[in-house]
């Protein structure tokens, strides 16, 4: 268990780092190319941001070596320790100092968010139990929730227009994560039975689709509008499709509903007291200024 837990803290420490990279290069581009091909052109060649790809996977790695040795409700709330060490690790790089406002928004998300993951506690499930026309109602439903967030994104200015696209990319990536357990199931099939599932192919689609969506939110806005967001909407849509397709098991009942619900306010209200900080929403123009395209 010792090892699942450092393992899971060097994880979170690398995404924080990873993060910072990534949204630094991201901030400095010009906002005519966010959601277009051409922002991930430029950015593939940045130095700075392919260091922060790289982290990620280091990332990964220590994430894998956390969940051999611990379970998957002990692991997660931890790799949300991410938000401790980047939202300062940000304002440390942008030279801001974080008030009161800022430490408890962040503490807020981050400790909300472990409280609803240890609380309901997701596991099972078959990846095989879900029909093709399950599949089509929650692909539809997550396509609803991508196009009104970025509809949103259009009307909203500052940390929030961060936010909606945050909160887009979450939405993405956490059907990411059910695809991928999709066509990892396949895969100790052969192959061939992975390359016949269209569930493969779209792995490749929301991977490629998420990831200009992430970048697209540190662009447009300061970490903290975007990680807080992109933290807490992936694991909620990951866990509420698992749930949908593949009949994975929450603990319910009103004493674990009620920490749940709990857990999840925190997190809205860590998110609200970040997006409508003065020194959150002068940090992005700080950052944009001091890096160079």
């Amino acid at each position: 268990m010792g090892v699942a837990v450092l393992a899971a803290l060097a994880a979170a420490v690398c995404f924080a780092v990873a993060g910072v990279m990534q949204q630094w290069a991201a901030a400095a581009r010009p906002d005519a190319e966010a959601l277009t091909a051409r922002l991930l052109g430029h950015l593939v060649r940045d130095r700075l941001w392919l260091c922060g790809i790289g982290l990620a996977v280091v990332a990964y790695g220590f994430q894998s070596l956390a969940l051999a040795f611990g379970p998957l409700s002990l692991v997660q709330p931890l790799i949300v320790a991410e938000l401790v060490f980047a939202v300062p690790l940000s304002a440390r790089l942008h030279r801001m100092r974080l008030g009161r406002r800022e430490w408890l928004g962040t503490a807020a998300v981050a400790a909300g968010l472990a409280l609803a993951l240890l609380s309901a506690r997701p596991r099972g499930g078959d990846p095989r139990a879900a029909g093709p026309m399950s599949w089509l109602l929650v692909v539809g439903v997550v396509a609803a929730v991508v196009a009104a967030a970025l509809a949103g994104a259009r009307l909203l200015t500052g940390p929030w227009r961060a936010s909606a696209t945050a909160l887009a990319a979450g939405a993405v990536m956490g059907t990411q994560s059910v695809l991928l357990a999709a066509t990892v199931d396949r895969l100790r099939h052969g192959l061939p039975t992975a390359l016949a599932a269209w569930q493969t192919y779209a792995l490749v689609a929301a991977s490629v689709g998420g990831l200009l969506l992430i970048q697209s939110a540190f662009q447009r806005g300061p970490l903290t509008a975007s990680m807080t967001v992109l933290d807490a909407t992936e694991p909620v849509v990951a866990v509420s499709v698992g749930v949908l397709l593949f009949e994975e098991t929450v603990r319910t009942g009103l004493p674990v509903s009620a920490v749940t619900v709990t857990g999840l306010a925190l997190v809205a209200a860590g998110i609200a007291a970040l997006d409508t900080s003065p020194v959150i929403a002068a940090s992005h123009g700080r950052g944009r200024d001091g890096v160079g395209t």
